[in-house]
């Protein structure tokens, strides 16, 4: 019995047969199975059992095989163990600090860039706070100031206060050198800049006036205002 033709399944007969990719064909039946042109024995590339002129020949790509459902899942799996790996890593890590990251020429360059920007900062807060810190208070700046000067008001034990008296209109006008906080309700609070109107000297190194700023008039500390 003659076996069917691989491409038109008709009986194949001895004088006509090739054999060729596991099947039979008609001399002209073996063709390729884009362009139709007639192969032979030597010019033929078979591709899943059909056969393929050169210009026509199926190109493999990875494509193909990536989609495959057996390398999804591999593809699948092999990240679930990278994550897997990154996480048991990071959890080996914590609290040592990234010293494999930390070890690269880059890494090492930027650290020592990090510790001599942290070093000038640490210099330029600290000489700002050891300047703050010798700054003298209000006290010792008179006395630098104004060697002669008054010294700063302190109201000796047991001696008593003037009662405050009003003085007459048309004052003379002295300025705030020093912020000063009322102690008492018969005194005048100060900040630094502060206009006195009226001001008439009092006993015990105090004055009377009046703050332009606040409106306020009471008994106020000598030396910590001067005449404009």
């Amino acid at each position: 019995m003659n076996p069917p033709c691989g491409r038109c399944n008709k009986p194949v007969y001895p004088t006509e047969k090739i054999n060729c990719l596991d099947k039979y064909w008609h001399k002209g039946c073996f063709s390729c199975e884009v362009c139709k042109m007639a192969l032979s024995m030597t010019t033929y590339k078979g591709f899943e059992k059909k056969p393929y002129c050169s210009m026509h020949y199926p190109k493999t790509s990875f494509t193909i095989v990536t989609d495959t459902p057996e390398n999804l899942r591999l593809k699948q799996q092999t990240q679930l163990n990278s994550q897997a790996l990154y996480k048991e890593d990071f959890e080996k890590n914590r609290g040592k600090g990234f010293s494999v990251v930390v070890d690269t020429p880059e890494m090492q360059r930027l650290k020592k860039t990090q510790d001599q920007i942290s070093n000038i900062k640490y210099h330029e807060e600290f000489e700002k706070s050891r300047i703050r810190s010798d700054a003298p208070p209000p006290e010792n700046r008179q006395e630098q100031m104004e060697p002669s000067g008054p010294r700063p008001f302190s109201q000796p034990a047991g001696q008593m206060r003037p009662a405050p008296v009003a003085p007459p209109s048309g004052g003379n006008r002295y300025q705030a050198m020093y912020s000063y906080t009322a102690a008492e309700a018969d005194e005048v609070s100060l900040q630094e800049g502060d206009l006195i109107l009226d001001v008439e000297p009092i006993d015990a190194g105090w004055m009377f006036g009046s703050n332009q700023r606040t409106g306020q008039r009471g008994l106020l500390p000598a030396n910590y205002v001067r005449p404009v």
